[in-house]
């Protein structure tokens, strides 16, 4: 018998309908999955603690044989929603931006437009625990999923990174992918992007079984996420990762 394959994913409502095929095929028989934060999958990866993560794309040049292992992860072409940098002041009036430690690919893709898009020179904060309470006056800060979408009403400014990169550079932008940096049995990968394929035809069924009062969350998974990682999603991934060497 084969050793099961360590999987780790994300328990944020971007992840949901991926996990609801996963959840719900025989190839979960093959593996363990885990959940985590973003912030913490790669180091389990490298360390070798997980065979295979839905990591933030911006930690793959830190992992030697690092690779994209499915045709699905978590994208956006244009407004994404949960992944945003939310002020009481316009842009120009920012001095400090707060950075959530729960992804690195947002926090990156936040210093990115910051320093080359927005052309701002401002004092990057790691974000303590509750520091949403701190964003006001000329404070900023960078707010990731569940909690992002949670935000949106509660902010005079909302900047969204994604939409903001897709106007910098014309490209869509890729978040997290599920990533391997060993090489793993195909007919496992296979049967994996086959129950990942299959979550994606049951977006009523995975918006039944989250109730979420804060944001449409039909509109979320079939407008703002793109699951789907094309050669355009590809393209602009590569795009970030030459930008942020």
């Amino acid at each position: 018998m084969r050793v099961k394959i360590k999987v780790a994913g994300v328990s944020y409502l971007n992840t949901k309908p991926l996990l609801y095929g996963i959840e719900r095929s025989l190839v979960l028989n093959e593996m363990e999955l885990l959940l985590d934060y973003p912030s913490n999958l790669a180091q389990s990866l490298q360390k070798g603690d997980i065979d295979m993560a839905l990591m933030p794309v911006a930690a793959m040049p830190g992992i030697p044989g690092a690779r994209i292992v499915s045709d699905y992860g978590i994208a956006a072409d244009g407004d994404v929603a949960s992944v945003c940098i939310f002020s009481q002041v316009p842009m120009e009036e920012i001095e400090t931006v707060y950075l959530d430690y729960q992804s690195r690919t947002s926090v990156r893709l936040a210093q990115l437009l910051l320093e080359q898009y927005w052309k701002k020179n401002v004092v990057f904060k790691p974000a303590p625990e509750n520091y949403i309470e701190y964003i006001n006056g000329t404070t900023a800060g960078v707010i990731i999923g569940d909690r992002a979408l949670k935000q949106l009403a509660n902010f005079e400014y909302v900047y969204d990174l994604a939409a903001e990169w897709k106007a910098f550079t014309g490209l869509p932008f890729v978040f997290a992918a599920w990533i391997a940096n060993k090489d793993l049995p195909q007919d496992f990968l296979k049967a994996f992007n086959d129950a990942n394929a299959e979550g994606l035809k049951h977006i009523d069924e995975v918006v039944a079984e989250n109730p979420f009062p804060y944001y449409d969350l039909h509109t979320y998974y079939t407008k703002n996420i793109h699951y789907l990682l094309t050669e355009e999603k590809k393209a602009g991934l590569n795009k970030f990762l030459e930008l942020i060497k």
